[in-house]
């Protein structure tokens, strides 16, 4: 697949993401508002940030398919990495408000919530819009190693769940309509939004160690070790060291040292170095790999190979 069909696939998934987020903000606020429901104001606000977020990653996903020029020799994908972790306290923020208005419903006897069937039916909507734009999201994500799309996918995967907890507090807040000696339940709308701002506040912490990792060029656990077992299987490497992996957006760059005989003509060496790259392009597709040929003597190898 060319660059270009590429970007205009994640351009795609992250542009039908950002109308997903304007339908389901706007249904959500009005039917809120109408139903009193903090449940749903809180998925509101939520889905108000996802909107936000879901701009970022549109743009973050156009910028970092640009190529790299003179002043970003790497490229542009540390923007994917740096959206995510603008999504991540555009969350916490938000958790903030969530929190302070459920502990202050909680504690107030004058606040009622009308659990209609507007109320029920915007959240049973939200779980069939979120889930069916954060399976295209995954599907884009996981297609072209996009961390931004990523971390949509993983935001509205998420809203599933809490919008499906709003559905149980609306559901206690109407079974203490129905039956007087369960009249605590119309509490229910609170405490789930209080859930709500749970979920929230463990993904988004997720999300961001995530996007910190990437900013701060922590390698993939493991990778390194990998790497340098399946370059030291090649034929004709002797032994290989500083291996330096540094993830950007959907791409990474691979620099590593190669020992190489000295008796080694050019053209072969030139080959081997090839060959290295490819086996290293194998274990992270769509690699930069940088590799440097050093040469040793038969005498300067290890004694355990010269025995």
């Amino acid at each position: 697949m060319s660059v270009g069909t590429a970007a205009q696939e994640k351009n795609r998934a992250a542009l039908s993401s950002v109308w997903a987020a304007v339908f389901l903000t706007g249904f959500k606020i009005i039917v809120g508002i109408a139903s009193g429901s903090l449940g749903i104001l809180a998925e509101a606000a939520h889905s108000g940030l996802d909107l936000v977020a879901a701009l970022v990653t549109f743009f973050a996903v156009r910028i970092s398919d640009r190529p790299p020029d003179q002043e970003h020799p790497f490229g542009h994908g540390k923007v994917e990495n740096l959206s995510a972790l603008v999504e991540t306290l555009l969350l916490l923020i938000t958790c903030v408000w969530i929190i302070y208005e459920a502990i202050h419903r909680l504690t107030s006897t004058e606040i009622h919530v009308d659990a209609s069937i507007w109320a029920f039916l915007v959240m049973f909507v939200s779980i069939v819009v979120d889930y069916n734009r954060s399976r295209m999201l995954k599907r884009a994500a996981d297609k072209h190693k996009s961390q931004a799309l990523e971390a949509d996918a993983l935001h509205f995967s998420t809203d599933i769940w809490s919008s499906s907890v709003v559905i149980v507090g609306l559901a206690g807040v109407k079974l203490g309509e129905l039956a007087p000696s369960l009249a605590f339940l119309e509490k229910a709308d609170a405490a789930a939004a209080l859930a709500v701002a749970g979920i929230v506040i463990v993904v988004s912490l997720r999300l961001g160690k995530r996007a910190v990792d990437a900013l701060i060029d922590t390698a993939p656990p493991g990778l390194s070790a990998k790497i340098e077992q399946a370059v030291e299987a090649i034929p004709g490497v002797l032994e290989c060291h500083r291996v330096r992996i540094r993830p950007s957006g959907p791409r990474s760059f691979v620099d590593i040292h190669v020992v190489m005989d000295d008796r080694m003509p050019l053209d072969e060496a030139h080959k081997l170095t090839e060959t290295v790259e490819q086996t290293i392009k194998q274990l992270t597709p769509g690699a930069d790999v940088m590799v440097h040929p050093e040469p040793r003597a038969e005498s300067e190898k290890p004694l355990d190979e010269a025995e």
